[in-house]
């Protein structure tokens, strides 16, 4: 018998459509001999449990929210409490956000992560779709501002892989070598910042290599709604989000990957 290798950590809150449409896609797009598949329930207390209590093919972890914490910090969390129990040699955390649109995507992430045992992670930063033009009057604006910035002395600014805004591997799609987690007792929600962050830093000063994927590659296997979560529980957040946009920006991506037409089965 084949044991898995991949461990995927699936931390979910009130997202009961999306959610049924990421796992049922995972569930069609993954050998279920290399991996399995946590789902973790930040206390949705609403149909959405109820659904994932129904899934005999996952382990579904129930966590009770902490009074006061931020949804930032029940993420991180969530995520730690299901890596305690992580014993194959590699685990990702993906996004109930994340849809898996690729036979071969856990398989190509494998490769990547293997080609070095120096390789701690792979991911991405963001996982976006945008014209070519687009990316290139983002990148020059991003040095405009750097430039500005620079001759003004400003050092309290949200410039992209700047000082404490550096670039790290985002949880909605990003593999890492459990051992190395384990030896260097890193977490998730290490110094309270966003999933990931300081473990990227950290796993950095260890000296070992983080790699990022290519945007255009990775989309090739996965694609990510950005924002999904806060979309569909505005609550969640203090910005103001346009929810119309959000939502027309969900169904866009659903729409172009065909993906509850190609799940028209009996799977739950």
């Amino acid at each position: 018998m084949i044991s898995p290798q991949v461990t995927i950590l699936v931390p979910h809150y009130k997202t009961l459509e999306l959610t049924k449409l990421c796992l049922r896609l995972l569930r069609h797009y993954t050998d279920s001999h290399l991996a399995k598949i946590i789902v973790i329930d930040n206390d949705s207390q609403d149909e959405s449990l109820a659904y994932l209590r129904t899934l005999s093919w996952i382990e579904l972890i129930e966590r009770r929210a902490i009074p006061g914490e931020s949804a930032v910090q029940s993420h991180a969390r969530a995520l730690d409490m299901a890596l305690d129990g992580v014993t194959t040699p590699y685990v990702l955390s993906i996004h109930t956000d994340t849809l898996v649109k690729h036979p071969e995507w856990l398989t190509f992430l494998l490769e990547q992560i293997e080609k070095r045992p120096t390789i701690a992670g792979v991911g991405s930063w963001k996982l976006e779709n945008k014209p070519l033009f687009r990316r290139l009057l983002k990148r020059l604006e991003w040095m405009i501002q750097r430039c500005y910035y620079g001759l003004v002395g400003k050092r309290q600014h949200g410039l992209e892989g700047v000082g404490e805004n550096y670039y790290y591997l985002r949880s909605h799609c990003a593999m890492y070598r459990t051992s190395l987690l384990k030896q260097l007792n890193l977490h998730f929600g290490d110094g309270d910042a966003v999933a990931g962050k300081e473990m990227h830093k950290r796993l950095l000063e260890a000296g070992y290599e983080m790699i990022f994927l290519p945007s255009e590659v990775l989309i090739q296997y996965v694609e990510h709604i950005n924002h999904a979560t806060v979309v569909l529980n505005p609550h969640l957040s203090t910005r103001q989000k346009s929810v119309v946009k959000g939502l027309r920006r969900i169904k866009a991506t659903i729409d172009r990957l065909q993906a509850r037409v190609a799940l028209q089965d009996d799977l739950k």
